[in-house]
């Protein structure tokens, strides 16, 4: 799949974002995967999704021009 970077970028983060607030939700109950209340889990997941796109849109300008990074420190791919 040929994404521009910032789509890349973006969505790297977003769901970095969500594995992580997924894995915060369930280490609450100590990865008990039969008591997790899986509606919240998801709930809170999308949540950071959607925080974590929002800061990427936030960035455009910011950062690297074409990464979702709020500094110069990413560059983005170039085709050489």
């Amino acid at each position: 799949m040929n994404l521009p970077p910032f789509v890349a970028d973006a969505a790297e983060r977003a769901i970095k974002s969500g594995a992580q607030a997924a894995l915060l939700f369930l280490g609450a109950d100590k990865l008990n995967l039969l008591n997790v209340d899986w509606e919240t889990a998801a709930g809170l997941s999308g949540g950071a999704v959607l925080l974590s796109v929002l800061t990427s849109l936030a960035s455009v300008k910011l950062g690297s021009s074409g990464t979702a990074s709020l500094t110069d420190a990413v560059e983005p791919k170039t085709d050489a």
